[in-house]
C-alpha cells in the first residue's frame, strides 16, 4: 500500500517538491557556508520523494551543541517557511477524504523541515 501511495504522491506534486528541495540544496552548496544547509535540504528532498511507510527518527547525537546551533539557524532562515508550506498543503488536502493520507505525509515532514540536523526519515 505504501508503494501505491508513493507513486500517487510523486504524480501529484511530490516529484516537483523533491526537485525543488534538491535544486535549492545544490544552490546552497555553491558556498562553503551553505554546504551543511544544502545537504539538509537535499535530505528533505529525498525524504519527500517517498514519505509513505517511513517515520522521522532522531539520531543519538541529534542534540549536540553544534547541531542545535545549526537547527536554530535553519529554523530562522529556512525552516519556518518550509514548515508553513507543509502545514498549508496538509490543510488544503484535508478538504477531501482522498487527500487525508497525503495530508498526514505533509504533517510527517513538518518536524524534519523545522529541525533537520540530527533527524532522518527512515
Amino acid at each position: 500500500m505504501s508503494t501505491l501511495g508513493n507513486v500517487v504522491w510523486l504524480i501529484f506534486g511530490g516529484l516537483i517538491a523533491a526537485l525543488g528541495y534538491i535544486i535549492g540544496g545544490l544552490l546552497l552548496c555553491l558556498t562553503v557556508v551553505g554546504i551543511p544547509f544544502g545537504l539538509q535540504s537535499m535530505k528533505i528532498g529525498i525524504a519527500t520523494l517517498a514519505p509513505f511507510g517511513k517515520e522521522v527518527v532522531e539520531a543519538r547525537e541529534a542534540n549536540s551543541p553544534l547541531r542545535i546551533v545549526f537547527n536554530v539557524l535553519w529554523l530562522v532562515l529556512f525552516g519556518w517557511e518550509i514548515a508553513l508550506a507543509h502545514l498549508f498543503s496538509a490543510l488544503f488536502l484535508t478538504i477531501t477524504i482522498l487527500g487525508i493520507p497525503f495530508a498526514k505525509q505533509h504533517i510527517k515532514l513538518v518536524p524534519l523541515s523545522l529541525f533537520p540536523f540530527g533527524r532522518n526519515l527512515l
